[in-house]
């Protein structure tokens, strides 16, 4: 009879120990652990997803710059792609490359099959070259200017799509398309050629579009001396201004289109005759 007790004992401790052991306290604990990491995971998430940045004013020709915020996303997913070349500085550039007295001739608002090839002509009279500032519809309009352009030894900016001059008051999305697909036109029309500035219409600068330009290999881009030859004030008005304003900096202000650029030509051989009588080197603006 005892024996027969004992034997139901320890089945029954057993059958109890088999039940308990499976659920057991360190179960618990590693579930609470497990939930807690997941709320601090979270946390973590929802408290980087509530940081955004802003554009500040722009330092340069007083424009604002537009806000955005940036992309709710975890911080270990880019929201945007690797810069295809080495970025530049951001701030606006107008010194030469080469140092000691020197100028830089910018033409803008290319490329024009009439005024273009004579734009060439007189700088490869005067053995100069130039950065052309080009509208991206202009340049994928006419990829045979584009490359001669880069045979002849000059340099290209990208002048925008539209040149909207009041881009600087515009949402930083509109900014990023107007500079970016101007960028794709000129480099398909050019063969990839290198596109190392970026002016802004106008001067119409944001902090935003300087840092994306130079994201991308662009230096922003001014200008010193402004000829005002789009408004054709006449061949000797034109000179003059290069003559009068040449001691606010080295970089000068052209365009090659936009209209009739007949005063500009004539204007632009005479302003090189006088800037080499006065012992001035052509150099490109600094890009770095």
């Amino acid at each position: 009879m005892v024996v027969g007790v004992a034997v139901v004992v320890v089945v029954l401790a057993a059958v109890v120990s088999a039940l308990v052991a499976p659920g057991g306290g360190s179960s618990g604990t590693a579930a609470a652990a497990t939930t807690g990491k997941a709320k601090n995971a979270k946390n973590a998430e929802e408290s980087d997803s509530g940081k955004d940045g802003k554009d500040g004013k722009d330092g340069g020709k007083g424009g604002k710059g537009g806000h955005s915020k940036a992309p709710h996303k975890p911080s270990s997913k880019p929201t945007t792609s690797a810069p295809p070349v080495a970025p530049v500085p951001v701030d606006i550039v107008h010194a030469a490359e080469i140092p000691g007295k020197a100028v830089n001739i910018t033409i803008d608002d290319g490329p024009d099959p009439v005024w273009t090839p004579k734009v060439l002509a007189v700088l490869t009279k005067h053995h100069v070259h130039a950065t052309f500032c080009m509208i991206g519809p202009q340049a994928k309009a006419h990829p045979d200017l584009v490359r001669r352009i880069v045979a002849e030894g000059h340099r290209l900016c990208d002048h925008t799509v539209s040149h909207d001059e009041s881009m600087d008051h515009k949402p930083v999305a509109y900014q990023q398309k107007e500079i970016l697909d101007a960028l794709a036109m000129i480099e398909e029309a050019s063969g990839n050629a290198p596109v190392q500035y970026y002016r802004a219409p106008g001067g119409a600068f944001t902090p935003a579009s300087r840092q994306l330009a130079a994201q991308h290999g662009m230096r922003p881009l001014g200008w010193n001396v402004d000829t005002k030859d789009f408004s054709r004030p006449g061949v000797g008005t034109i000179v003059a201004t290069v003559k009068s304003e040449i001691g606010n900096g080295p970089t000068i202000l052209f365009h090659d289109g936009g209209g009739d650029r007949s005063q500009t030509v004539a204007a632009l051989d005479q302003s090189l005759t006088w800037l080499a009588q006065q012992h001035y080197a052509f150099s490109f603006p600094k890009v770095r």
